[in-house]
């Protein structure tokens, strides 16, 4: 294993060295290091391309200060030894990079050669393996080998037919969008490894096999075959993401980027470079020159940014994981050009560390938790500098206040990263001190819980650093992190994609892989602002291994890139829960995530698809809406129903004044709603709603039984809906100009003449229920302390449903350049409108149709 450690810094360093580097047909070489010599004399490693006896370690080329580098190119590979034109040299990239893609077919070919025999053994009397055996073994062969030849297939007439026309972008991109094939066969590689050792030592004939597996060479090849272990071949998918990362940096070099395949080639190497930085943190760590107690090499497991409860305010660090310690460092602020570098706030010992509840310390500080709606108005608030640098962008010498504004973002995007997370992760040193963190998701809690459990397991020793030990690991973090940048999207470059914006339907069907039955129910988070949010709930199905949920939610998105899936055990035993609301006490049993593909997700088609998690598979399927769909409203084909059905045709016919459904929605919320936690911002299971749709819409008699058995927030999810879906807004097309411009008044006065007026120019039946809406809204907002839910929360869920531009206002005299800008269009301004009414003293129908006292005004 040490080894191995010290072949992966000689690979980066021969990656970041600028030496030159040859293609051959199986990836890179690097160049003049005989006999454990380089050019220079130094002792020195060889490349390594087999070693089936090594952990798996993805390596990511990087530079000095920490960027993903590619090796330059070497002159000779073109004629004359001069760089021509950058087609002619992504052409020759391309083409070694086929041909080993060609070897890495035939490698994983070799693989499945013994796979079907054996299959077909196993149910004899007398079989070389078990199915089972043989499962682990050839785990996810098959799927990766179908998905390169695929890719093969459909780039090697590219390659033959080559002009300037042809596009290869796409090829790539799925290529990275099916990297989730690999992080399973990474999870399950020293599995294999070791059933494949024990299967070798029980029977001879396996072993034989097994030794002795026979490469096809390249067609054009006179050496026809080459022997090779399975072992060899087990670790060649391993090998392979590192470097398809390496050719997707020397084909963006030499791509113009102008030519259509460009922004697509930088969408696959962000997809695999997340993919390699999420594995380098699960699978064996990277050494250091420290060395632990007993004599090791102290190596880094994980790391990223936190924020630290510190003397009651909320710092940002950067914390470390190694082999024996945790490390919390915050960045020194250094001159100008000089390199960055960390100070060392505290270290625990892993052998000394132990993980508190609340209730075990009270030396914990309390969570200061801000206000939702200030988190709401700085999410606003970017939203809407992203639209002005877009505009920016474009105008003439518009760049200087292109900086400013994405200076201003990133103060507030840093401020919105620094007070969102409510989740404490809390540590203590058994000599010491406590610390507490505070996290976005329970994803991160388990996974650093997870990271540090696992490394306890080891036989560790307790250890004290001196101050000159604890300087060098300090300094080695800089170039030891795998997390350069604060997660916030003003530190993206301007290319990079800026995630979807719109509404993401999620189905998730049934989970399978559980050993004993339980009471089970998942969460759903998508990333936003940088962190990442709960967004909806399936029930709890109860005391069983196998269950079906088959719920379907909507999702907003708000330049999401990333789904996850978190599966838990519920905890009935109320002697369990805590004091503190946001400790979770339920057990997770699993979680995963996956790619928000835009180009599979935004098919019109349901896309399904598997999470893999600690042996546990939950199905789903997913299919996204754009925000610039989600704004046309289509009027319903059912007149006799009620949603999509104009508010007056409803009232009219019902004989009342404000719709039956909006009343016995309210009534329900109230009666058993008002105390649950995020009413009205949790997503309800889309078929609980779309069967209430259809029970309102043909006024089915036993509405009132349906009501009172459905879960709550498919109630609340039924009553957004219905307002969503009404041809024209609650609060009219007509009048939304007038709205936009009343709002925007600085005079209390005027503001309320216009504000008061406005409301008594819509007809009497929207009238009637928006104040019906809006005196139920305050008195849920009446019980914030218990369901988390302020009066600017409850105007941020429903403003821009009641107040929408129609399609012609909403481009009329304006560009609007993309869906992140039609979501920041006008968003701040109808939270506000809504926002106002809420905070006005009760407004009553009768007054306010008698009150002379406003000024009236054409509107």
């Amino acid at each position: 294993m040490a080894f191995f450690f010290e072949a992966v810094c000689v690979i980066r360093s021969l990656l970041t060295s600028g030496d030159d580097f040859n293609y051959n047909t199986d990836g890179y070489e690097g160049d003049g290091a005989e006999d454990g010599k380089s050019q220079d004399g130094s002792e020195t490693l060889p490349y390594i391309d087999e070693s089936p006896t090594m952990s798996p370690q993805l390596c990511v080329p990087q530079g000095p200060d920490g960027e993903m580098v590619s090796p330059t190119p070497p002159e000779g590979l073109l004629p004359g030894g001069g760089i021509e034109k950058g087609l002619e040299m992504k052409k020759l990239v391309l083409s070694g990079f086929l041909a080993s893609e060609e070897i890495y077919i035939n490698q994983l070919e070799a693989l499945l050669l013994p796979m079907r025999p054996l299959k077909a053994t196993a149910t004899t009397s007398q079989p070389v393996l078990t199915i089972q055996q043989i499962k682990t073994i050839f785990y996810k062969i098959q799927d990766i080998f179908e998905i390169h030849k695929e890719f093969y297939d459909a780039l090697l007439p590219n390659i033959q037919q080559w002009d300037e026309k042809v596009t290869v972008g796409h090829l790539f991109q799925k290529l990275a969008s099916q990297l989730g094939v690999y992080k399973a066969f990474v999870d399950n590689y020293k599995v294999a490894l070791e059933t494949a050792e024990k299967c070798s030592q029980a029977n001879s004939q396996f072993q034989k096999i097994s030794e002795n597996l026979k490469v096809k060479g390249p067609k054009d090849s006179k050496d026809c075959t080459t022997t090779i272990s399975m072992e060899a071949l087990l670790y060649k998918p391993i090998d392979r993401v590192t470097r398809s990362t390496l050719v997707l940096h020397d084909l963006l070099k030499h791509t113009p980027k102008d030519h259509p395949d460009f922004p697509l080639l930088q969408d696959a190497l962000r997809i695999s470079q997340n993919f390699l930085s999420s594995i380098n943190e699960e699978i064996d760590p990277r050494r250091t020159a420290v060395t632990t107690p007993k004599g090791e090499a102290r190596q880094l497991v994980k790391d990223g940014f936190l924020v630290e409860v510190s003397e009651s305010s909320r710092k940002l660090r950067h914390v470390f994981l190694f082999t024996d310690l945790l490390l919390c460092a915050k960045m020194k602020k250094t001159a100008v050009g000089r390199h960055q570098q960390y100070e060392c706030k505290w270290y625990i010992p892993l052998a000394d560390l132990t993980f508190q509840t609340l209730d075990e310390s009270d030396s914990c500080p309390s969570i200061q938790v801000l206000p939702e709606h200030e988190l709401e108005e700085m999410k606003i608030k970017i939203s809407v500098l992203k639209n002005e640098i877009q505009k920016e962008k474009k105008a003439p010498k518009g760049q200087s206040r292109v900086e400013r504004l994405r200076k201003k973002m990133n103060e507030q995007e840093s401020w919105l990263l620094m007070h969102s997370p409510t989740i404490p992760f809390r540590i203590h040193n058994k000599h010491g001190k406590s610390y507490l963190f505070l996290l976005s998701s329970d994803y991160e809690r388990s996974e650093w819980r997870e990271s540090i459990q696992k490394l306890q397991k080891k036989d560790l020793q307790t250890c004290v650093l001196s101050s000159v030990e604890l300087q060098v690991l300090t300094s080695s973090c800089f170039k030891l992190r795998t997390v350069h940048n604060i997660p916030v999207t003003s530190n993206k470059d301007d290319e990079e994609t800026p995630g979807l914006y719109g509404f993401l339907h999620v189905i998730v069907h049934s989970a399978k892989g559980f050993k004993e039955s339980a009471n089970l129910y998942c969460t759903l988070e998508v990333d936003s602002f940088g962190y990442f949010v709960s967004k909806a709930k399936t029930r709890v199905f109860r005391d069983t291994t196998d269950p079906q949920w088959n719920e379907e939610f909507e999702i907003e998105l708000e330049g999401s890139q990333h789904l996850r899936i978190l599966c838990y055990e519920k905890c009935y035993d109320k002697s369990m829960l805590n004091k503190d609301d946001n400790e979770i006490v339920d057990k997770m049993m699993g979680k995963g995530k996956v790619q928000l593909d835009p180009q599979t997700v935004q098919s019109k088609n349901w896309h399904m698809d598997v999470i893999e998690m600690n042996g546990i598979k939950v199905e789903f399927s997913m299919k996204f809406t754009s925000r610039d769909l989600s704004l046309k409203r289509t009027p319903s084909k059912k007149q006799s129903g009620v949603f999509g059905v104009k508010i007056n045709v409803v009232t009219k016919r019902e004989r009342s004044k404000v719709p039956y459904i909006v009343r016995q929605c309210i009534e329900e919320v109230e009666k058993r709603g008002i105390d649950e936690v995020g009413i009205y911002r949790i997503s309800g299971v889309a078929t609980d709603i779309q069967a209430l749709k259809a029970a309102f819409d043909t006024n089915t008699k036993d509405i009132l039984v349906m009501l009172s058995d459905m879960d709550i927030n498919a109630i609340a999810g039924t009553l957004k809906l219905y307002f969503r879906e009404l041809p024209e807004p609650l609060l009219t097309d007509r009048l939304y100009p007038a709205f936009m411009e009343g709002i925007a008044l600085s005079d209390p006065a005027a503001k309320e003449n216009c504000m008061m007026h406005l409301l008594r120019s819509l007809p009497d039946p929207n009238l009637m229920t928006f104040l019906t809406l809006l005196e139920h809204l305050k008195r849920v907002a009446e019980k914030e302390p218990i369901n988390k839910m302020s009066l600017h929360n409850l105007a941020t869920v429903f403003g821009p449903t009641l107040l929408r531009p129609s399609e012609s206002e909403h481009t009329k005299g304006q560009h609007i350049t993309s869906a992140s800008d039609i979501w920041s269009h006008d968003v701040m301004a109808q939270v506000q409108v809504l926002l106002y009414y809420l905070q006005h003293p009760p407004i009553s129908f009768a007054e306010l149709k008698r009150n002379t006292l406003y000024f009236s005004t054409d509107v």
